[in-house]
């Protein structure tokens, strides 16, 4: 059975209950016990550090999200709607439950400020970076005066963490929405309207804190390994070369420095001995995939004794298989399916003849299936079934009662594989640090996994470019929530340059109007605070 240790703590009952979402995002957290009891110990440090990382996949302090931190609309936690903030209006997923999972807008690309979704997953971000900030205002050099050296050496590692788990946050925020509130450990706590930070201003804030946290011989730097499920430098130098590929969407004009930046990044990690490509690329979306701490960086930790929840692999597991088709759930270790989701043609299309394909990753159940969209979109039968993701062990096992406790499969937030692409990406967008032949050799080593070390997976020279690189991140990468951030970033996400069926709300694809591709601030939260706006709304 695994055990996370990180989340051990908060589950064996520490009592930091946070009170429903309120406007001002500013504000301290409403707690059972005040903050002087809660940091008098030096214990429950990791206890409040282990409430910040579990934020991320849980939705309360109860199995399943019971007894919820915060009220939401949709009642789910953040994990499950940033999935679909990611994936739904994409070239990926075609949802099932569209009405009764308020997921039309989202689907058809023409959402508004007022979407449960958009609204639920801003306010669960922001959930976390008050965690982070309170936290952060406990643990100053002077509020950690009175307890031991080694204790206070501990405390000053778990600070380091709940910067770059503010920052990684803050880095979705900038990514989803490309604006927010500026509070951070020294912003007061009441009475207090926030600035606001625009898409420059969050992007700088992120750099600094990520260059912070990864300098050689700094205090705040993280250290460089850590148990799995937290944070450490190589996670660090990963979500900084993220920021760095998107920076012109980010900052909003092109600036080939920071694709040099982005491959200096990437390069801490590749060349870092610890990490290598996962031999089996199934085993990177099982149940024992908190083993593959060689290829996954980060990952939101799920397990069906420790940490309970319906989003996370769970809901990519159980959403991914049929509850109408012919499909098996045992196969994947499940008790029953949801049929929450269906892959889109065009995913599959990447990969050519699903049906002989040698690419390990066309991972789809086709029978009784037809590929395309003949109507709409919520017709279970058309459209392949997901077949990534699975509640299995190594050896072939249901790891747990899937309908009782959902499953034990931590869903992947950043891979080897990821870093190798976006490397190679910012070679081609003009950076420089590695070679062409380099470059290659990076998207080589992931086609030669994905094709079993069959010589026919690797590409030549002339096939590296940069349309290339947005196909194989779809093929490597597909449910990982990355294919909006790709699609905007390629300029395809809104425009004509790339139709799906049902893009836009028709059958056939359409172009949309180019403010989709960025959410935008909750209707909510403008009124709360002046300093908000949403001009392209």
């Amino acid at each position: 059975m695994k055990k996370i240790n990180i989340l051990i703590g908060f589950l064996l009952g520490f009592g930091l209950l946070l009170g429903s979402c309120t406007d001002d995002l500013d504000q301290m957290p409403v707690t059972e016990t005040t903050s002087n009891d809660v940091y008098s110990q030096p214990e429950n440090y990791k206890k409040v550090l282990a409430k910040i990382y579990a934020s991320y996949v849980l939705a309360g302090q109860g199995q399943g999200g019971d007894n919820g931190d915060l009220t939401t609309i949709n009642g789910q936690d953040f994990s499950r709607g940033y999935f679909n903030l990611q994936e739904a209006a994409t070239d990926e997923v075609a949802n099932t439950w569209l009405s009764g999972n308020n997921l039309v807008d989202l689907t058809y690309i023409n959402w508004s400020s007022k979407d449960s979704w958009v609204s639920d997953s801003y306010y669960w971000l922001f959930f976390n970076i008050t965690l982070c900030n309170e936290f952060l205002r406990n643990c100053s050099d002077a509020a950690i005066a009175d307890f031991s050296a080694s204790e206070q050496g501990e405390i000053r590692s778990y600070r380091s963490e709940a910067r770059f788990m503010r920052a990684f946050s803050y880095w979705m925020v900038l990514d989803l929405y490309r604006k927010g509130p500026k509070v951070d450990e020294n912003t007061p706590v009441t009475g207090f309207i926030p600035e606001a930070y625009d898409g420059v201003g969050l992007f700088d804030f992120i750099e600094s804190e990520l260059k912070s946290l990864v300098a050689e011989g700094s205090d705040a730097a993280l250290p460089d390994t850590n148990e799995y499920g937290r944070a450490s430098k190589p996670t660090a130098w990963a979500l900084l070369a993220r920021l760095y590929l998107n920076s012109a969407v980010y900052r909003g004009s092109i600036d080939t420095k920071y694709y040099t930046e982005c491959i200096t990044a990437c390069h801490k990690v590749i060349s870092n001995p610890a990490f290598h490509l996962e031999p089996d690329y199934a085993k990177l979306f099982n149940a024992d995939n908190h083993k593959r701490t060689h290829e996954i960086l980060f990952a939101m930790v799920c397990d069906a004794t420790t940490s309970v929840t319906w989003g996370g692999g769970t809901y990519l597991v159980c959403g991914s298989c049929g509850n109408s088709s012919s499909q098996d759930p045992a196969k994947y270790g499940l008790t029953n399916g949801w049929g929450m989701f269906r892959a889109r043609g065009e995913i599959v299309e990447k990969f050519g003849d699903v049906s002989n394909t040698l690419d390990s990753r066309a991972m789809f159940y086709t029978d009784g299936q037809e590929q395309y969209f003949s109507g709409p979109i919520d017709n279970q039968s058309e459209g392949y079934f997901f077949e990534k993701f699975s509640n299995l062990t190594d050896d072939g096992v249901a790891a747990s009662n899937s309908a009782a406790t959902g499953c034990s499969t931590d869903y992947p937030m950043i891979r080897l594989a990821d870093v190798y692409l976006m490397a190679a990406e910012a070679l081609l967008r003009g950076g420089s640090g590695i070679s062409r032949g380099e470059a290659l050799n990076l998207v080589n080593q992931v086609r030669l996994r994905a094709y079993n070390n069959n010589e026919s997976g690797k590409i030549s020279d002339s096939d590296l470019t940069l349309d290339f690189i947005l196909d194989e991140r779809g093929r490597e990468l597909y449910l990982e929530s990355v294919r909006r951030t790709d699609l905007v970033r390629f300029g395809k996400f809104t425009s004509d340059s790339y139709i799906w069926q049902w893009k836009g709300g028709v059958l056939d694809g359409r172009s949309v109007n180019e403010r989709y591709n960025i959410y935008p601030i909750p209707d909510t939260d403008l009124t709360a605070n002046p300093n908000l706006s949403n001009p392209l709304y």
